[in-house]
């Protein structure tokens, strides 16, 4: 399997293209590491596995989501985004783009 450069970072704000929702990333995975129980049920659309996966915390919501590449795009709105767990990852917010408080990795 090869693996691609992620084109989004840790703290970057971006948009979902199908469902609309904007978030920040919070962790980047270089390809798929989910069950193939949880990609047959929720990824319909079937992304590819060999390109990156993010999580990524939902703006005006309580949860997270795990996104295949190919369904971010940057966020145009550029303002900050309101997560309960953003404080415990970020550490601040500026030029579009939050600053991590460490590494998950």
């Amino acid at each position: 399997m090869t693996v691609s450069a992620a084109e989004f970072e840790v703290g970057q704000v971006v948009h979902h293209r199908r469902f609309g929702y904007r978030g920040v990333v919070f962790d980047v995975d270089p390809c798929f590491q989910g069950s193939e129980q949880w990609y047959e049920q929720v990824a319909r659309s079937r992304p590819p596995k060999d390109r990156p996966w993010y999580h990524v915390l939902v703006h005006d919501a309580a949860h997270t989501t795990y996104v295949a590449e190919r369904h971010l795009e940057p966020d145009a709105d550029g303002g900050p985004i309101r997560h309960r767990l953003l404080a415990q990852l970020f550490g601040g917010f500026e030029n579009g783009r939050y600053r991590a408080v460490r590494s998950l990795n």
